[in-house]
């Protein structure tokens, strides 16, 4: 009874990161709706301004509430530590804000998200960042990709909305031999289904909207440190800080050199901060966790194999089903379920695609039409005919995009509603 009790997933999801309020006897995380705070006097603010002690100075920096969801969300991941953001976006850019410096490349995946996409390929050229992306079906392509000036390789656990699962072992192997960090989008798995750093990934993002807040109220991001890398040669990391008077991040904060850089210099000076009640809310979310994500991939998964067998029907992407190339890779990094976010081919009516996928949106009862994913509700989209209407049909199909491509992100509801919600849709469009 003396050896230290290791709790599991679902305790570390209701507790860590908070003790309850001794002052006022709160079982709840109180919500510290607050500015600023008093410091306690001017040496003791002094030793804050120049990172020689712990403490709060400002929200745009850091917060009680905001706290309690970094440690939490750090505990499930199994990293050292987290910092909350603004928004998913927003985490992406502090991280490479602080891991690279002009004239720096990133290698990632080109199995990404939309935004994140464009965030990379044109906000970054802004910053002076090179950034090649690469078909992450075969390794070799990340090999070729990799230069004297490659400072991150970069990936999604589950590529949206390709489906693909990231082959972690291999490019972790890489990242290592090169001495790059490895760097992963976990937004669709969740820790629940997947902890990349046990995989060998150096840091994860989340767009913490999505299912670690589960109910579409907040938008949110969050980075996980897994501490392990070594950034006594990395430049950015290592090198003296002249805002803090030549402060070495590494050698003052060592495996929480990295963190503590982008909360101190990049948060800081962005101003990309997550609110106290947007920490709040993530913190409801993460207490339902593994209980919603459960029923995320069972619904799922019954989706998938409804659709698959569906005359109306072209394809599935979906890598929980036997027949996706990636089957058995997401049995290996995601055993709990492949996630519930895929997408699927629309027969087209009239040969016309994009208006066959127009009209089974608007048949639809149940499902919403909704830019966002990971809710408790079922989300629906047709990027041919809302994000990406601009494009033609053989644009579309360059960016991995095609017009009948439909998007779903499937919920909680009872898994025969969603059924014959899809039935009687595509009943509709038939007629």
């Amino acid at each position: 009874m003396s050896e230290r009790r290791k709790f599991g997933f679902e305790t570390r999801m209701l507790h860590a990161g908070h003790i309850p309020d001794s002052y006022s006897g709160s079982r709840a995380v109180p919500i510290y709706q607050t500015a600023g705070y008093v410091f306690d006097s001017p040496d003791y603010a002094a030793s804050l301004f120049e990172l020689k002690q712990y403490g709060n100075i400002y929200t745009r920096i850091s917060n009680p509430t905001t706290a309690v969801f970094e440690e939490r969300i750090a505990s499930l991941e199994g990293g050292t530590g987290a910092l909350a953001t603004a928004s998913g976006q927003a985490a992406q850019l502090i991280t490479m804000m602080t891991l690279c410096q002009p004239g720096d490349e990133i290698v990632a995946s080109s199995h990404l998200y939309g935004g994140t996409y464009t965030q990379f390929e044109h906000t970054f050229k802004k910053l002076s960042l090179k950034v090649t992306f690469v078909d992450p079906m075969d390794i070799k392509n990340w090999e070729k990709a990799i230069t004297s000036k490659t400072k991150v390789l970069y990936g999604e656990t589950i590529g949206n909305p390709q489906g693909s699962v990231f082959d972690f072992e291999g490019v972790s192997a890489l990242a290592k031999a090169n001495s790059i960090p490895l760097v992963i989008d976990n937004t669709l798995a969740s820790p629940y289904l997947c902890r990349p750093l046990e995989w060998g990934a150096d840091i994860v993002l989340h767009s913490a909207t999505k299912f670690i807040n589960g109910h579409g109220t907040s938008i949110a991001g969050v980075i996980i440190d897994s501490g392990k890398f070594d950034f006594s040669n990395y430049p950015s990391i290592s090198s003296p800080s002249i805002p803090y008077h030549n402060l070495n991040f590494y050698e003052t904060f060592g495996h929480y050199g990295f963190l503590m850089k982008a909360r101190c210099e990049s948060l800081r000076d962005t101003g990309a901060t997550i609110g106290p009640f947007d920490s709040f809310l993530l913190v409801q979310g993460l207490e339902t966790l593994s209980v919603r994500m459960d029923r995320h991939v069972s619904n799922a998964l019954a989706v998938a194999q409804f659709l698959q067998s569906h005359p109306a029907v072209e394809w599935v992407n979906f890598s929980g089903l036997p027949n996706h190339p990636h089957h058995e890779r997401a049995k290996k990094y995601l055993p709990k379920g492949a996630g519930s976010v895929f997408a699927f081919g629309i027969k087209a009516v009239n040969n016309n695609p994009r208006e066959t996928g127009k009209r089974f949106l608007e048949e639809l009862q149940l499902f919403s039409h909704v830019a966002n994913l990971g809710d408790c509700k079922s989300l629906v989209i047709h990027p041919a005919s809302t994000t990406h209407q601009q494009l033609s049909d053989e644009e579309l199909k360059r960016a991995n995009i095609k017009p009948e491509l439909i998007r779903l992100s499937i919920g909680l509801e009872t898994i025969d509603d969603l059924l014959w919600d899809l039935e009687q849709a595509f009943h509709a469009i038939s007629r």
